[in-house]
């Protein structure tokens, strides 16, 4: 049961085609409101069957009359002027409706494809290939001491007596007062001491 409009407005589908009748077809394909003459040469009928001027440009159409759009369809070959290689591939997607089946991945790496990145490396450039041998263990630390492994130098399975082992020698190359004064390297100094006060307080590491 309908209700009318309180403002007055049809909207029911009936009322928009009356007010909008342009490209309407019957059950036999014919554009009911088309006024064109049939495309074919000769031809005075009305223009009521459309059909595409060519595979590749299936929007752009002819208008013909019943007999001659029934012509133009029996020598329609979609496929005219492909390749065989063309066609079995056209084949192949068509099984599966174009639609190919995507190969079983890691979860991991279908989060970095959505990114557009095929190798999860390519983030790190260059840097992806160095330092193959940190964290051989693949033990899980929070993100400031994997930080300060990697400021290090050092891998994530050895005790604190290894990894402060690896801080002196760095203090030693970094510090003004063991490498001949030079503070070139402060930063990375600081950057030295923050990483061994996280590996120090740590209960990942064994003393």
């Amino acid at each position: 049961m309908s209700k009318s409009d309180p403002f007055g407005f049809d909207l029911s589908v009936s009322s928009a085609k009356k007010r909008n009748p342009r490209g309407r077809r019957g059950m036999s394909g014919a554009s009911e409101t088309s006024v064109r003459i049939c495309d074919h040469e000769g031809c005075n009928e009305p223009g009521k069957f459309r059909a595409p001027k060519a595979p590749d440009v299936l929007d752009d159409y002819f208008w013909f009359c019943q007999q001659h759009v029934r012509e133009y369809n029996q020598k329609w070959n979609f496929f005219e002027g492909t390749t065989e290689a063309e066609l079995n591939a056209q084949q192949t997607k068509d099984k599966v409706w174009e639609r190919t089946t995507r190969p079983m991945t890691d979860p991991e790496a279908r989060a970095w494809a959505r990114l557009g990145i095929e190798d999860p490396h390519q983030v790190l450039g260059a840097n992806a290939t160095k330092n193959a041998g940190r964290a051989a263990s693949g033990r899980r630390l929070p993100p400031t001491e994997r930080r300060a492994v990697e400021i290090l130098d050092a891998k994530d399975n050895w005790t604190k007596s290894e990894v402060r082992r690896a801080y002196k020698k760095l203090i030693k190359v970094l510090h003004p007062d063991m490498n001949g004064g030079d503070r070139s390297q402060e930063e990375q100094l600081q950057e030295v001491v923050w990483a061994w006060e996280q590996i120090k307080e740590s209960r990942n590491f064994k003393d």
